[in-house]
Protein backbone atom coordinates (compact mmCIF):
# COMPACT_ATOMS: atom_id res chain seq x y z
CA UNK A 1 0.00 0.00 0.00
CA UNK A 2 1.71 3.18 -1.18
CA UNK A 3 0.96 6.14 1.07
CA UNK A 4 0.92 9.73 -0.14
CA UNK A 5 0.59 11.20 3.34
CA UNK A 6 1.06 10.27 6.98
CA UNK A 7 -1.85 8.12 8.26
CA UNK A 8 -4.09 9.82 10.80
CA UNK A 9 -3.37 7.13 13.37
CA UNK A 10 0.36 7.86 13.10
CA UNK A 11 -0.19 11.62 13.39
CA UNK A 12 -2.13 11.11 16.59
CA UNK A 13 -0.07 8.20 17.88
CA UNK A 14 3.21 10.07 17.65
CA UNK A 15 1.84 13.51 18.61
CA UNK A 16 3.73 13.41 21.90
CA UNK A 17 7.11 13.28 20.22
CA UNK A 18 8.93 14.41 23.35
CA UNK A 19 7.61 11.39 25.27
CA UNK A 20 8.59 9.12 22.41
CA UNK A 21 12.12 10.51 22.38
CA UNK A 22 12.48 10.22 26.17
CA UNK A 23 11.11 6.71 26.55
CA UNK A 24 12.14 4.83 23.43
CA UNK A 25 15.64 3.30 23.38
CA UNK A 26 18.47 4.29 21.11
CA UNK A 27 20.57 1.78 19.15
CA UNK A 28 23.45 -0.33 20.53
CA UNK A 29 26.86 0.82 19.33
CA UNK A 30 27.58 -2.74 18.16
CA UNK A 31 24.67 -2.60 15.75
CA UNK A 32 25.57 0.86 14.46
CA UNK A 33 29.25 -0.03 13.92
CA UNK A 34 28.42 -3.26 12.14
CA UNK A 35 25.78 -1.71 9.88
CA UNK A 36 28.12 1.10 8.81
CA UNK A 37 30.86 -1.45 8.16
CA UNK A 38 28.50 -3.53 6.01
CA UNK A 39 27.62 -0.41 4.04
CA UNK A 40 31.33 0.32 3.58
CA UNK A 41 31.12 3.78 5.12
CA UNK A 42 32.55 3.12 8.56
CA UNK A 43 35.62 5.34 8.85
CA UNK A 44 34.82 7.18 5.60
CA UNK A 45 35.01 10.92 6.16
CA UNK A 46 32.06 13.07 5.05
CA UNK A 47 30.09 10.17 3.61
CA UNK A 48 26.50 11.16 2.80
CA UNK A 49 23.75 9.24 4.60
CA UNK A 50 20.00 9.44 4.12
CA UNK A 51 18.08 8.60 7.30
CA UNK A 52 14.58 7.86 6.01
CA UNK A 53 11.87 7.91 8.65
CA UNK A 54 14.27 9.63 11.03
CA UNK A 55 11.67 10.16 13.73
CA UNK A 56 13.04 12.24 16.58
CA UNK A 57 16.57 11.73 15.31
CA UNK A 58 17.79 8.89 17.50
CA UNK A 59 19.83 7.28 14.73
CA UNK A 60 20.82 10.59 13.14
CA UNK A 61 22.18 11.71 16.51
CA UNK A 62 24.41 8.65 16.75
CA UNK A 63 25.71 9.36 13.26
CA UNK A 64 26.30 13.02 14.07
CA UNK A 65 28.37 12.13 17.13
CA UNK A 66 30.80 9.92 15.22
CA UNK A 67 34.30 10.91 14.10
CA UNK A 68 33.55 10.43 10.39
CA UNK A 69 31.75 13.80 10.15
CA UNK A 70 28.93 12.24 8.16
CA UNK A 71 26.60 14.48 6.18
CA UNK A 72 23.13 13.29 7.15
CA UNK A 73 19.83 14.07 5.48
CA UNK A 74 17.12 13.17 8.00
CA UNK A 75 13.72 12.75 6.32
CA UNK A 76 10.69 12.61 8.60
CA UNK A 77 7.05 13.22 7.51
CA UNK A 78 5.53 13.60 11.01
CA UNK A 79 5.60 17.27 11.96
CA UNK A 80 5.99 16.84 15.73
CA UNK A 81 8.63 14.13 15.39
CA UNK A 82 10.49 16.30 12.89
CA UNK A 83 10.36 19.30 15.24
CA UNK A 84 11.86 17.18 18.02
CA UNK A 85 14.67 16.16 15.69
CA UNK A 86 15.26 19.73 14.55
CA UNK A 87 15.41 20.96 18.16
CA UNK A 88 18.48 18.80 18.77
CA UNK A 89 20.47 20.91 16.28
CA UNK A 90 22.63 17.94 15.36
CA UNK A 91 25.98 18.56 13.70
CA UNK A 92 25.87 18.22 9.89
CA UNK A 93 22.29 16.91 9.97
CA UNK A 94 19.69 18.51 7.71
CA UNK A 95 16.13 17.71 8.77
CA UNK A 96 13.45 17.81 6.07
CA UNK A 97 9.88 16.74 5.40
CA UNK A 98 9.28 13.83 3.04
CA UNK A 99 8.03 10.29 2.42
CA UNK A 100 9.70 7.19 1.03
CA UNK A 101 7.91 7.72 -2.29
CA UNK A 102 8.35 11.48 -2.23
CA UNK A 103 11.83 12.36 -1.02
CA UNK A 104 13.25 15.88 -1.43
CA UNK A 105 16.48 14.66 -3.02
CA UNK A 106 17.78 14.93 -6.56
CA UNK A 107 20.73 12.55 -6.30
CA UNK A 108 21.42 9.27 -4.56
CA UNK A 109 22.80 9.11 -1.02
CA UNK A 110 24.47 6.71 0.42
CA UNK A 111 15.32 -12.24 7.62
CA UNK A 112 14.76 -11.03 10.88
CA UNK A 113 13.20 -13.74 12.99
CA UNK A 114 10.22 -12.64 15.06
CA UNK A 115 11.38 -11.45 18.45
CA UNK A 116 10.52 -13.97 21.10
CA UNK A 117 9.77 -12.59 24.56
CA UNK A 118 12.22 -13.58 27.28
CA UNK A 119 9.63 -13.70 30.07
CA UNK A 120 5.88 -14.25 30.55
CA UNK A 121 5.22 -10.61 31.39
CA UNK A 122 6.96 -9.47 28.21
CA UNK A 123 4.92 -12.05 26.28
CA UNK A 124 1.77 -10.47 27.68
CA UNK A 125 2.90 -7.03 26.52
CA UNK A 126 3.68 -8.37 23.05
CA UNK A 127 0.22 -9.95 22.87
CA UNK A 128 -1.40 -6.63 23.81
CA UNK A 129 0.67 -4.78 21.23
CA UNK A 130 -0.27 -7.18 18.43
CA UNK A 131 -3.95 -7.10 19.41
CA UNK A 132 -4.20 -3.48 18.27
CA UNK A 133 -4.02 -3.64 14.49
CA UNK A 134 -4.79 -0.43 12.60
CA UNK A 135 -4.09 -2.07 9.22
CA UNK A 136 -0.97 0.01 8.63
CA UNK A 137 2.21 -2.03 8.07
CA UNK A 138 5.07 -1.63 10.50
CA UNK A 139 8.58 -3.02 10.41
CA UNK A 140 7.53 -6.17 12.25
CA UNK A 141 5.06 -7.04 9.47
CA UNK A 142 8.03 -7.29 7.08
CA UNK A 143 6.15 -5.71 4.17
CA UNK A 144 9.27 -3.61 3.50
CA UNK A 145 10.90 -6.72 2.03
CA UNK A 146 8.59 -6.49 -0.99
CA UNK A 147 10.41 -3.33 -2.12
CA UNK A 148 13.44 -5.53 -2.77
CA UNK A 149 11.83 -8.87 -3.61
CA UNK A 150 9.56 -7.41 -6.32
CA UNK A 151 12.52 -6.09 -8.28
CA UNK A 152 12.61 -9.37 -10.16
CA UNK A 153 9.69 -11.36 -11.52
CA UNK A 154 9.58 -15.15 -11.41
CA UNK A 155 9.98 -15.77 -15.15
CA UNK A 156 13.24 -17.16 -16.61
CA UNK A 157 14.02 -13.87 -18.36
CA UNK A 158 13.75 -11.74 -15.21
CA UNK A 159 17.44 -10.98 -14.90
CA UNK A 160 17.66 -9.68 -18.46
CA UNK A 161 14.35 -7.84 -18.46
CA UNK A 162 14.43 -6.29 -15.00
CA UNK A 163 16.25 -3.18 -13.97
CA UNK A 164 16.93 -3.82 -10.27
CA UNK A 165 18.04 -0.98 -8.05
CA UNK A 166 19.47 -3.03 -5.18
CA UNK A 167 21.52 -6.20 -4.89
CA UNK A 168 20.01 -9.36 -3.42
CA UNK A 169 19.91 -11.17 -1.09
CA UNK A 170 19.82 -8.60 1.66
CA UNK A 171 22.42 -8.80 4.37
CA UNK A 172 20.75 -9.13 7.76
CA UNK A 173 21.76 -9.23 11.40
CA UNK A 174 20.25 -8.71 14.83
CA UNK A 175 21.63 -7.43 18.12
CA UNK A 176 19.79 -8.08 21.36
CA UNK A 177 19.90 -5.79 24.39
CA UNK A 178 18.29 -5.34 27.80
CA UNK A 179 17.30 -2.16 29.65
CA UNK A 180 16.50 -2.21 33.38
CA UNK A 181 13.56 0.11 33.98
CA UNK A 182 11.17 1.08 36.74
CA UNK A 183 7.59 -0.11 36.13
CA UNK A 184 6.53 3.47 35.42
CA UNK A 185 9.24 3.80 32.75
CA UNK A 186 8.18 0.47 31.21
CA UNK A 187 4.63 1.78 30.91
CA UNK A 188 5.84 5.10 29.46
CA UNK A 189 7.83 3.23 26.82
CA UNK A 190 4.94 0.90 26.00
CA UNK A 191 2.55 3.82 25.72
CA UNK A 192 4.88 5.50 23.21
CA UNK A 193 3.87 2.85 20.65
CA UNK A 194 1.60 4.65 18.19
CA UNK A 195 -1.23 2.11 18.39
CA UNK A 196 -1.26 2.44 22.19
CA UNK A 197 -0.71 6.21 22.30
CA UNK A 198 -3.99 6.83 20.46
CA UNK A 199 -6.05 4.99 23.10
CA UNK A 200 -8.13 7.04 25.51
CA UNK A 201 -10.38 6.69 28.53
CA UNK A 202 -11.49 3.26 29.67
CA UNK A 203 -9.67 1.46 26.86
CA UNK A 204 -6.33 3.05 27.81
CA UNK A 205 -6.97 2.33 31.50
CA UNK A 206 -7.71 -1.29 30.68
CA UNK A 207 -4.44 -1.69 28.77
CA UNK A 208 -2.50 -0.02 31.57
CA UNK A 209 -4.06 -2.37 34.13
CA UNK A 210 -3.06 -5.37 32.03
CA UNK A 211 0.52 -4.15 31.68
CA UNK A 212 0.89 -3.44 35.39
CA UNK A 213 -0.70 -6.79 36.26
CA UNK A 214 1.85 -8.53 34.05
CA UNK A 215 4.72 -6.63 35.70
CA UNK A 216 3.40 -7.41 39.20
CA UNK A 217 3.34 -11.19 38.78
CA UNK A 218 5.37 -13.17 41.33
CA UNK A 219 7.66 -14.67 38.67
CA UNK A 220 8.88 -11.28 37.40
CA UNK A 221 12.62 -10.82 37.91
CA UNK A 222 13.78 -7.55 39.48
CA UNK A 223 17.09 -6.08 40.53
CA UNK A 224 17.92 -4.52 43.88
CA UNK A 225 16.34 -1.22 42.83
CA UNK A 226 13.07 -2.83 41.82
CA UNK A 227 13.79 -2.39 38.11
CA UNK A 228 12.55 -4.88 35.52
CA UNK A 229 14.63 -6.25 32.62
CA UNK A 230 13.02 -5.15 29.36
CA UNK A 231 14.58 -7.03 26.48
CA UNK A 232 14.83 -5.71 22.95
CA UNK A 233 16.16 -6.71 19.56
CA UNK A 234 17.60 -4.37 16.91
CA UNK A 235 17.31 -5.88 13.44
CA UNK A 236 19.07 -4.24 10.53
CA UNK A 237 19.56 -5.03 6.86
CA UNK A 238 21.81 -3.70 4.15
CA UNK A 239 22.28 -3.84 0.41
CA UNK A 240 24.08 -1.91 -2.31
CA UNK A 241 22.81 0.04 -5.28
CA UNK A 242 22.98 -1.38 -8.83
CA UNK A 243 24.15 0.28 -10.88
CA UNK A 244 25.84 3.22 -9.24
CA UNK A 245 28.96 4.40 -7.50
CA UNK A 246 30.01 2.52 -4.37
CA UNK A 247 28.55 3.90 -1.17
CA UNK A 248 31.97 4.87 0.10
CA UNK A 249 32.33 7.13 -2.92
CA UNK A 250 29.07 8.92 -2.20
CA UNK A 251 26.78 6.78 -4.40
Amino acid sequence: MALSKVPGSAIKGFANASSYDSNRPSYPSEAVDDLLAKLQIKGIKNARILDLGAGTGKFSQLLAERDEDFEVLAIEPHQEMRKECEAKKLHAVEVVDGLANKMPVETQNNAPKSWEPRSPWEATMKKIMWSYDDQYPRFRHEQWRKVFDKQLSSNPFAIQAADPLFSLPLGEKAVEFVHWLRPEAVWDRFRSLSQIAVLEGAELSSVKDKVYAAMSASHVKRNGNGDLPLHGRVVYAWTSAIPGAPLKNGG
